[in-house]
């Protein structure tokens, strides 16, 4: 029987989480590659100053280079025209599900560009707004019996947002409607997978419904906007879910001085839930950028480390246009407001050695119950996130200091000995003649066996 264990740190002990039991089909089971891809969100509209499929092409390579391995793109399909945002409007508000927004080009241009990058080895998902469209969605004028309506019968506005209105999941020609539009872009497009944006406002018997449908194509990655602790019965549809109770505990932690030890307690809930599902890890991503701020903005001088966790703890890295430069400005969300990019991409490098790392190191992989993932016990628990994943005979260490100031501190942990190699910068430490560490502001090290 596979096991994980997570060993976890409370106060100066050690305490042993609850075991996961691991018993899926081996259908249900993500394919080989999800374990050890990342994924880079793209904003095709802020991206280059044409907007266009056609130039964000030239930019494949770079990323390819950058070790990035799945494009998510955000919402292609053409936006809405009554009641938009702004002067573009938003991309989660569809005026139709199987045609391509033209501000970013043609349907022959988005086929031409996957079959590019699939060339070039990533993998493409799609953004998917299954919850609801905007008000003049093709399905208003020939199927408005597909929208919930208020008691006067008219389209029921999504919560709080104006410019959107709800589908109605009792309906299910609706339901074939949007599994038939899904399967559009598999077969018209052959993309590997969708993100799904606000997933757990749609009830999640359609995402039973729908995913073995749609994969009647070709299997696929799901990727769905839940978090797994609030809604654990989504968790059995999607492969990867949202990390959102991290990213908000976090962002608190750091401005609101709450102690590091509600972190590792969430960790310990996280990795409670087991490894027949992932979690994706990100620091910023286009709904934090343009309504909460920049990455640096939540967390100061601890951005680094935390996008060092990103990448190293169990479960997919997420990352969001520009983040290599890196982008200090939020982004417009209804506006052209393009990412203001320099010859110059000072955090590529940083980003490379994660994501080549996370990729290339089988103690890295994501949702696999062979890992052992073990938070470790310092002479500074309440400023030093420490862990160690183990997959047999490989190991990655990684220690962030996630404190405000200078912490000098010694790591006293049975679960770390024997020589590593700082993959930064390649000195090698040999860990049985001492676990002490100097650690200046925003310092992190990540070492494998």
């Amino acid at each position: 029987m596979k096991k994980l264990f997570l060993l976890a740190v409370i106060g100066l002990g050690i305490v042993s989480c609850t075991t996961q039991n691991i018993n899926k089909n081996t259908m249900d089971l993500p394919k080989e590659w999800k374990h050890s891809t990342n994924i880079y969100e793209v904003n095709v509209r802020q991206y280059t100053k044409e907007g266009t499929f056609k130039a964000f092409e030239k930019e494949m390579p770079r990323l390819k280079s950058m070790g990035v391995k799945t494009l998510w793109f955000m919402p292609i399909t053409p936006i809405a025209q009554e009641k938009k945002k702004g002067s573009l409007g938003s991309p989660y508000a569809a005026s139709d599900y199987t045609s391509i927004n033209p501000e970013f080009g043609t349907l022959n241009d988005f086929k031409h560009m996957v079959n590019e990058a699939h060339r070039l080895g990533f993998e493409v998902i799609i953004d998917w707004v299954a919850n609801h469209t905007g008000w003049d969605h093709v399905w208003t004028k020939t199927h408005p019996e597909f929208y919930l309506k208020d008691p006067d019968g008219k389209f029921h506005i999504a919560s709080g947002m104006d410019d959107i209105i709800e589908l109605d999941y009792k309906n299910p020609e609706m339901r074939k409607a949007m599994i038939d539009a899904m399967k559009f872009w598999v077969k018209e497009t052959n993309i590997d997978g969708f993100r799904c944006d606000l997933a757990s406002w749609v009830e999640v018997d359609f995402w039973q419904q729908a995913r073995p449908e749609v994969e009647t194509v070709k299997p696929l990655f799901w990727l769905g906007e839940f978090d797994e602790l609030e809604t654990p019965e989504y968790g059995k549809v999607f492969d990867v879910s949202y990390s959102w109770s991290w990213m908000h505990k976090s962002a608190d932690y750091y401005n609101k001085n709450l102690p590091l030890q509600d972190l590792k307690d969430l960790l310990v809930k996280y990795s409670n839930i087991g490894d027949s599902s992932m979690r994706a890890w990100f620091t910023t991503n286009h709904d934090e950028n343009s309504w909460n701020g920049t990455e640096y903005e939540k967390y100061g001088v601890i951005t680094k480390p935390m996008a060092v966790f990103s990448a190293t703890w169990n479960g997919v890295p997420l990352l969001y246009s520009g983040q290599e430069l890196p982008n200090i400005k939020r982004l417009e969300f209804f506006e052209k407001d393009v990412i203001k990019w320099t010859n110059t991409y000072q955090v590529s490098d940083f980003y490379k050695t994660l994501l080549s790392l996370k990729s290339s190191n089988p103690a890295l992989r994501g949702g696999d119950p062979n890992i052992g993932t073990h938070l470790l016990n310092t002479t500074a628990n309440d400023k030093i996130l420490a862990y160690i994943r183990k997959n047999g005979k490989d190991e990655v260490l990684v220690v962030l200091n996630m404190s405000k100031e200078p912490v000098n501190f010694i790591i006293e942990d049975e679960n770390l000995s024997g020589s590593f190699k700082n993959v930064f910068d390649g000195t090698k430490r040999d860990f049985n003649n001492g676990k002490d560490f100097n650690f200046k502001v925003s310092d992190y090290v990540v070492f494998e066996k």
